[in-house]
């Protein structure tokens, strides 16, 4: 992770979204140094360590629709399992566990001692039904639970059974536990939700498992948001200490002032689509050749601003089923592509101009394309009319992004019958080599993740680019040691040192 001062570095993003050369900019500063700033800074530290929460909307960890609200969601709950910077499952809630021979059948056991914060044990039937309420369509998990086909608990057990093998399922089940499905539940984590007086506060638990003497904040202030500009706002001027920023979004609110940025790696994949089933692209030759062409290191540095990392391949590079030499063979060159031959050739490349990032990015394949002899024509769409001309099969290429789960399973892309596979690939292979992965742990499940990569490497259904990072956002000089995650900003909050 990285950490460095920022100043306006919203303000840069948008301008990497803006011209049509595709030549964006970027640009980060440190703390202000003139004595109002001084000042203004001063008066800041003065403040409690506080977070935003909207009271109006649930909080529950898997029903909220507020992002504030489910940022808070690590302090209040656990879950089965932990997944770190490099998307590996460590046990949490769960002690154990047991997998049948046929890998549908999972036996978790519970650890022991575990309370909620009323001191109701932790129990196999209150995880089951917290998973069944996870399952539901209404739930922001359903989909990765989707091959769960039953859950069941008793005692200090839990039994997931699956539709199809999953050698991985851990990195699923980083699921927060909560006691009920109403809108405040109560949770095992280090933290209670509390009422004083109108306001909201997180309270640290003196009975929490894992020992209170590790949170140094005791308590924790919530500022009542109602409308989400209020967020930018409360953290703008000091109200709020922290939040959880998709500053490289298309509608991210923009920051100002002197702050800190803590990235941390997500499984938001950029990639490119091809049309396979007709037109230029049904080649593999020209998928790959455009795939070796597009230059990643720009858009990660100018486009992103360096809030991402470059990839080559579907799979995150500081994950174990990353293949370093398999990555070097997409590396950018634009030769492959200018040998081919295709010169006057035209493209249509579709991208949603909602999104200020990917139309830069979309401005630099075009160019890169085009010094090749290609002639691309770049279609900025509505989101609406973008999906719509996706399912129709109205292009060449198309610039996407999809937050892959973190066992990496690529089934909606490559798979025949897979949802987001709008290029129409259809290869008999893929469904053997997918379900090959699913089945495998451990080194095997490297190794035939490996076989698989080798595979899509020689037909280039997509052209991955890069995965964004996550940011969080502190006021400056207010938190040490941060090293959030995916899922948990919070996560090694016993670390911290808060000013």
């Amino acid at each position: 992770m990285r950490r460095f001062g920022i100043l306006l570095l919203v303000l840069a993003l948008l301008l990497a979204g803006c011209g049509n050369t595709g030549e964006g900019s970027s640009s980060s500063s440190g703390s202000q140094s003139s004595s109002s700033s001084s000042s203004s800074q001063e008066e800041k530290n003065t403040q409690p360590f506080t977070l935003a929460a909207y009271p109006a909307y649930s909080f529950h960890p898997a029903l909220s629709t507020s992002q504030a609200n489910l940022t808070l969601a690590p302090l209040l709950y656990e879950s089965l399992f932990t997944v770190d910077s490099t998307f590996t499952a460590t046990p949490q809630l769960c002690q154990s566990y047991t997998v049948s021979e046929d890998g549908l059948t999972w036996t978790l056991q519970l650890r022991a001692g575990v309370t909620f914060s009323d001191g109701t044990p932790l129990t196999g039937e209150i995880v089951a039904q917290a998973l069944q309420t996870a399952k539901d369509p209404a739930s922001r998990y359903a989909k990765r639970l989707a091959n769960v086909s039953g859950v069941s608990g008793s005692g200090d057990q839990v039994t997931i059974t699956l539709t199809v093998p999953n050698g991985a399922l851990p990195t699923l089940l980083d699921i927060p536990i909560a006691l009920d499905s109403s809108s405040r539940p109560l949770g095992t984590g280090p933290y209670v939700l509390s009422e004083q007086n109108g306001k909201l506060y997180l309270n640290a638990r003196e009975d929490w498992w894992q020992g209170a003497d590790s949170l140094s904040i005791k308590q924790i202030p919530l500022a009542t948001m109602t409308q989400k500009e209020q967020v930018g706002t409360a953290f703008n001027s000091g109200e709020v200490t922290l939040i959880d920023a998709d500053i490289t979004g298309s509608n991210e609110l923009g920051y100002s002032g002197s702050y800190e940025v803590w990235e941390y790696n997500t499984t938001g994949l950029i990639y490119l689509g091809f049309q396979t089933a007709h037109g230029v692209c049904q080649k593999a030759e020209v998928r790959q050749a455009i795939a070796k062409a597009i230059d990643r290191s720009y858009v990660t540095d100018n486009v992103y601003a360096r809030h991402a990392t470059a990839a080559t391949l579907p799979v995150h590079p500081d994950s174990a089923l990353y293949d370093t030499e398999l990555a070097q063979e997409l590396e950018y060159d634009l030769s492959a592509l200018k040998e081919l031959g295709l010169e006057g050739k035209s493209l249509t490349l579709l991208v949603n101009i909602e999104d200020m990032a990917k139309s830069a990015a979309a401005n630099r394949i075009e160019e890169d394309l085009e010094s090749a002899g290609l002639r691309v024509t770049v279609e900025r769409l509505a989101w609406e009319d973008y999906v719509k001309a996706l399912e129709r099969g109205q292009f060449d290429l198309y610039l996407a992004e999809v937050y892959l789960t973190a066992d990496f399973d690529l089934t909606s892309l490559i798979s025949p019958q897979g949802e987001l596979n709008y290029g129409g690939w259809n290869d008999a292979a893929i469904p053997g080599l997918l379900d090959n992965v699913r089945r495998a742990q451990g080194e095997e499940r490297v190794e035939r993740m490996t076989t698989l990569l080798r595979y899509l490497n020689q037909n280039a259904p997509i052209a991955p680019i890069c995965f964004r990072e996550g940011t969080v956002l502190t006021q400056y000089d207010r938190v040490e040691n941060l090293s959030p995650v995916q899922g948990n900003v919070f996560s090694n909050l016993s670390q911290w040192t808060v000013k």
